[in-house]
């Protein structure tokens, strides 16, 4: 019997920060037919601050690693926040990863894998690896060092 996305939560001890506001003119979400649309979320810490920096200088590969994973926990605090449950998750379909790093960085996919490890832990090997792609990008709003957004399906 697999476990249920609440339950691996629990499990694997995960702290997920408050839901972020809408820091400009968007929604944070947007559920159309069965699927959650979720807008870029950046490294929100349960204490309401953001990590910064940009990858290849002002912080590194791991670092940049540890800020997607940061990232992908605010994604679940949105979806938990307006879905009620995580359980409400069937599985990632496609994420959006954008890294601010130097023009010299190469090791997108390297840092993204913060937040698709952490999908993949949460909602399981099959429903929570969907399609990615993993960019980098001459900036970010406020120099946070990682932007995600994602495409989840929904029970």
């Amino acid at each position: 019997m697999t476990m249920n996305a609440e339950a691996k939560i629990a499990e694997l001890n995960i702290e997920l920060p408050p839901a972020p506001a809408p820091m400009g003119v968007y929604k944070p979400i947007v559920i159309l037919n069965g699927v959650a649309y979720l807008s870029g979320h950046g490294p929100l810490r349960s204490d309401g601050t953001l990590i910064l920096g940009r990858v290849g200088s002002e912080i590194d590969q791991q670092a940049g690693y540890d800020a997607a994973r940061q990232t992908g926990l605010a994604m679940l605090a949105t979806l938990r926040s307006a879905l009620g449950s995580l359980d409400k998750v069937k599985r990632v379909v496609k994420v959006l990863g954008m890294v601010n790093c130097t023009s010299d960085f190469e090791q997108h996919p390297a840092v993204i894998n913060g937040c698709s490890e952490l999908f993949a832990q949460v909602f399981g090997e099959e429903a929570g690896v969907g399609a990615r792609s993993a960019i980098g990008m001459g900036s970010l709003p406020g120099n946070i060092p990682v932007e995600v957004e994602g495409i989840f399906e929904l029970e």
